[in-house]
C-alpha cells in the first residue's frame, strides 16, 4: 500500500466502519473518526513489501550508552522499520528485525529485549537485548495489535485493537489471557502506573480507562474533550500524559488531581506514541508531520534529528539512565 499524503485519504477495510465526525474548527478538510488516524494505524490490511534487514545487532548490542544518555527507539510505520538513535545523538540505525508490516507500539524490558507490535502481521515480535534471532511472542488470534506494556513481573499486555480487547501474556509461560474490560472499541495505547494499574486509550470511545491491578472494576479516567486518544505515558511524578490525536495535542492529568492541562507543544498533527527519558523529557511521535519532537523539562521544543521518517508511531526509551 503506498503512503498517502494524509491518513484521511486511506480507505477503510470492510471489517470496520468509517464513522465521520463534525469538521474540526480551523481545518480545510473534515476529520474522519476511523478513516483518519485509525485508518492509518489500524486499517492498512493490504500486504506490503517488508523492509530490508536492519544493521543494528540488537537493542543492547554495540557501544554501551555514554554517561547521561540513553537510546531512543522509533517505529517507522510507513517504512516498516524500527530505528535506534544512539545515546547522545548521531545517525540512526535500523534494528535487526525482519518482515515487519506497519510496526506501531513498542516496549522495552529491563533486560534490553525489545517488543514490537507487528500490526500488519497480527503479531508481536521480540528482539533479544543480548543478541540472537527475533522470536514471535506466543499469542492467539490477534487482530491489529497496537499498544504494548510490560509490568514489573515481565507480563506483556497487548492492545488487541480489532478484537476490542486487551490480552496479557504472562512471563511464566502459562498462556494468553484476556484482561477483564468492558465496552472497549479499538483500544490503542497502554500504560502501567507504579502500582501496576493498567490504563487503556479507548480510541473510538474518546476516553481512557483504568483497570485496577487488584482486579477491581474498570473505571473511566476523568478527562475533558478527548478525541481519538492514542499514546499513553506516565511522567516521573506519576502524571498521565495522553496523545489526544483528534485534537492535535497532548494533555496532562496531574497525579494528585487538579485540572487537565495541555502540554505546550506546537504544530502537532495526529500525535501518537509518547515516551519519557530518565531526565524527564517528553518525546512525541508526531505522526502526520513525519517527525519526533522533544520537550525538555526546562521548557522549549525541538525536533529530534532523524532524517527520512515516514509516519513515526511508537517510541521506547530504556529506563534507569539519566537523560537523552
Amino acid at each position: 500500500m503506498s503512503r498517502p499524503t494524509s491518513p484521511r485519504a486511506i480507505p477503510s477495510v470492510p471489517s470496520a466502519p468509517s464513522i465521520p465526525s463534525a469538521p474540526k474548527q480551523g481545518r480545510r478538510q473534515p476529520r474522519w473518526r476511523l478513516a483518519a488516524t485509525a485508518a492509518a494505524l489500524l486499517l492498512c490490511a493490504a500486504p506490503v513489501a517488508s523492509a530490508a534487514p536492519g544493521t543494528e545487532p540488537g537493542p543492547a548490542e554495540g557501544n554501551p550508552p555514554a554517561h547521561g544518555a540513553a537510546p531512543l527507539y522509533i517505529s517507522d510505520y510507513s517504512d516498516n522499520t524500527v530505528l535506534r538513535l544512539p545515546p547522545g545523538g548521531g545517525a540512526p540505525v535500523m534494528v535487526a528485525v525482519t518482515g515487519l508490516i506497519r510496526p506501531t507500539g513498542m516496549a522495552l524490558a529491563p533486560s534490553g529485549d525489545l517488543y514490537i507490535s507487528d500490526t500488519g502481521n497480527n503479531r508481536v515480535v521480540r528482539v533479544p537485548g543480548g543478541g540472537g534471532p527475533q522470536t514471535v511472542v506466543p499469542t492467539t488470534d490477534l487482530s491489529r495489535p497496537i499498544g504494548l506494556a510490560l509490568n514489573a513481573d515481565g507480563d506483556l499486555f497487548i492492545a488487541d485493537s480489532f478484537n476490542d480487547r486487551v490480552v496479557k501474556v504472562p512471563a511464566d509461560g502459562s498462556g494468553q489471557v484476556t484482561v477483564p474490560t468492558t465496552g472497549l472499541l479499538h483500544p490503542n495505547g497502554l500504560a502501567l502506573d507504579k502500582a501496576g494499574n493498567l490504563f487503556v486509550a479507548d480510541f473510538v470511545n474518546d476516553r481512557v480507562v483504568k483497570v485496577p491491578a487488584d482486579g477491581g472494576p474498570q473505571t473511566t479516567v476523568p478527562t475533558i474533550g478527548l478525541s481519538q486518544p492514542t499514546g499513553l505515558a506516565f511522567g516521573r511524578g506519576g502524571d498521565l500524559f495522553i496523545s489526544d490525536s483528534g485534537n492535535d495535542r497532548v494533555v496532562r492529568l496531574p497525579a494528585g488531581g487538579g485540572p487537565q492541562r495541555t502540554v505546550p507543544a506546537t504544530g502537532l498533527n495526529s500525535p501518537y506514541g509518547l515516551a519519557f527519558d530518565p531526565a524527564g523529557a517528553l518525546y512525541i511521535a508526531d505522526f502526520n508531520n513525519d517527525r519526533v519532537v522533544k520537550l525538555p523539562v526546562r521548557g522549549g521544543q525541538r525536533t529530534v534529528p532523524v532524517a527520512g521518517l515516514r509516519t513515526p508511531a511508537g517510541l521506547a526509551i530504556p529506563s534507569g539512565r539519566a537523560g537523552y
